[in-house]
């Protein structure tokens, strides 16, 4: 099979073609999936340039996310079926494998049906977004309806997904975006209120917005002195909630400390590296959760780029660039 292997940590260039191999079944419970496409995400680039979880395991093979069909099933498989066309958030820390490949080998707990109003593009942009934002807005964040939020980057994989989670929860969404076409985009998912935050100040704008009292939660997708400014902009015994780790000086943890904040941090690959099965399985269960609500239309996937398995390397380029619109995907079929 055709597969993007990683042999050395660094450029983007170290993602090359290589013929390898179709995996087998490794236990009676996994599923040999047919990909069809795989979603890039930053923790692909992180890991490239870094090899910080399996150092030891190169040559290896990226990506988090993917979409197929079942080819092949171990004798104890009950929960899908030869020809299923599935969806799954597994691997691609390094080892085991992962989707920047023809063929993967799933454990059948980890996978989902795909909704069956898209594409295997669209369904390979969502598993590590969909269980990002739900897990910072619903399991760290613990939003209720009728509350403030302020998600950052909401034009970006996870904001994207993240405001019409909080829309459909009846929140009341504030997002940072760059310019007026993201105001726009956002707008149409659920945005009350777009921060330009090259011509806003995103703290003032929120105070604004709130009356003073700043957002009941923040979403924080950017780190660095976004994370750090948004105790700021969140109310007293708000809840801050960020998927980057960032260090923070003492006026902003003072100021943090005052307002009596939580903080929450989200990093579902957690449950990969520790082998947690029951929360691995909660992951799945999200995704089940999210595929009713795609195939209600309520929620929306956006693709900005989708390229050819072969372009992974110009795939994370792109995402180290910054200021894309949505998800990248690899088709792969």
């Amino acid at each position: 099979m055709k597969a993007i292997l990683m042999r050395a940590p660094g450029e983007p260039e170290v993602l090359t073609v290589a013929d390898i191999p179709i995996p087998a079944l490794t236990s009676p419970c996994s599923v040999l999936v047919k990909l069809h496409a795989a979603g890039v995400n930053p923790i692909d680039t992180k890991v490239r340039k870094l090899n910080m979880y399996y150092p030891d395991k190169l040559s290896s093979i990226l990506g988090c996310d993917g979409a197929g069909v079942v080819e092949a099933v171990g004798s104890s498989v009950t929960r899908v079926r030869l020809g299923d066309e599935v969806f799954f958030f597994n691997n691609g820390l390094g080892y085991p494998p992962g989707t920047y490949a023809e063929y993967t080998v799933v454990q059948e707990d980890y996978l989902a049906l795909k909704p069956k109003n898209l594409s295997m593009v669209e369904a390979a942009g969502i598993p590590l977004a969909l269980i990002t934002a739900w897990e910072a807005l619903v399991i760290r964040g613990d939003l209720k309806e009728s509350q403030s939020i302020l998600i950052h980057a909401g034009a970006g994989g996870v904001g994207h997904i993240a405001i019409q989670l909080a829309h459909y929860f009846d929140a009341l969404v504030a997002t940072t975006i760059s310019g007026p076409a993201k105001a726009e985009f956002v707008r149409s998912l659920g945005a009350e209120l777009a921060i330009d935050y090259r011509q806003q100040d995103f703290v003032e704008a929120a105070m604004n917005w709130t009356d003073g009292l700043g957002v009941r939660l923040v979403v924080d997708t950017v780190g660095g002195e976004t994370f750090c400014k948004s105790f700021a902009a969140t109310r007293l015994y708000g809840r801050v909630v960020t998927l980057l780790s960032t260090a923070c000086d003492i006026a902003h943890t003072n100021i943090a400390r005052l307002r009596n904040l939580s903080i929450g941090y989200v990093q579902i690959t957690a449950p990969l590296y520790f082998g947690l099965h029951l929360a691995r399985i909660a992951q799945t269960r999200i995704l089940e959760q999210g595929a009713k609500l795609f195939e209600q239309g309520i929620q929306k996937i956006h693709i900005g780029r989708s390229l050819p398995l072969e372009d992974a390397a110009e795939a994370h380029r792109l995402i180290e660039a910054g200021h894309a619109t949505g998800k990248i995907t690899l088709k792969i079929v």
